[in-house]
């Protein structure tokens, strides 16, 4: 058993290139995922990193049009807020994708959290497992919209309601943890001294959000090696 009872492995990829070696790992999953069961589900995350990778996934040559992409949360803002995840993601890469714009799934988190979570898990209930999901790790342990202390990282649900977030805005939508270890792979990306606690709370056992996500398969982290530092 891993981590907070989690049946899977978490391994731990430090490098100075986590960009690089993010774009490495969506494009074999996604090639995997196209030969296998002929569609590639990803699930998108925010953030500054996340957002490098998007502006570099442009690069692969693969087949667009059997990409389905979804979000692992979004802030209860309207539509083309440039703080919300979806619109980061649709500035950033998937304006000019070839992806069919039925393929994208964006959370109607404007409806406001509850009917945004319902919304969004009726969306979601043909989707079936996820092939990768893409994490971040806030520096309080928050993966997500998964923040410490609410416990609905435990929820039952596909989508829970967030509201009272810890960083504004406070009503947000989040994917469950139980929802995003139904994947194939989960990569988390990790940059920044700032995350120094936060890696070594994981990596000491103990039950932060990020943890409570742990497919079958165990998890992968890229990591700086400055997040690494004193980390145990």
């Amino acid at each position: 058993m891993d981590n907070n009872g989690c049946p899977g492995s978490t391994r731990w990829h430090v490098t100075d290139k986590v960009v690089d070696e993010a774009l490495r790992f969506v494009d074999r999953v996604a090639r995997q995922a196209l030969a296998g069961r002929g569609a590639f589900h990803l699930v998108l995350a925010g953030g500054t990193t996340p957002r490098a990778l998007y502006e570099r996934m442009s690069s692969l040559q693969t087949d667009w049009s059997r990409w389905h992409i979804w979000f692992g949360d979004e802030r209860c803002l309207p539509a083309a807020d440039e703080a919300r995840n979806s619109r980061m993601a649709y500035v950033a890469w998937l304006q000019d994708s070839a992806i069919p714009s039925a393929q994208i799934h964006a959370m109607q988190a404007d409806l406001g959290p509850e009917a945004g979570a319902a919304d969004y898990a009726a969306q979601l209930r043909d989707a079936g497992t996820f092939d990768l999901v893409l994490l971040g790790l806030g520096e309080d342990g928050h993966t997500a919209s998964l923040f410490p202390g609410q416990g609905n990282e435990y929820a039952v649900a596909d989508v829970v309601a967030v509201r009272n977030a810890p960083k504004p805005p406070a009503d947000r939508i989040s994917l469950s943890a139980r929802r995003l270890s139904d994947a194939q792979h989960v990569l988390f990306m990790v940059t920044g001294k700032g995350k120094r606690d936060a890696v070594g709370a994981w990596r000491r056992g103990e039950s932060i959000p990020a943890a409570a996500v742990c497919p079958a398969a165990g998890v992968d982290v890229l990591v700086e090696p400055v997040c690494m530092e004193a980390s145990l």
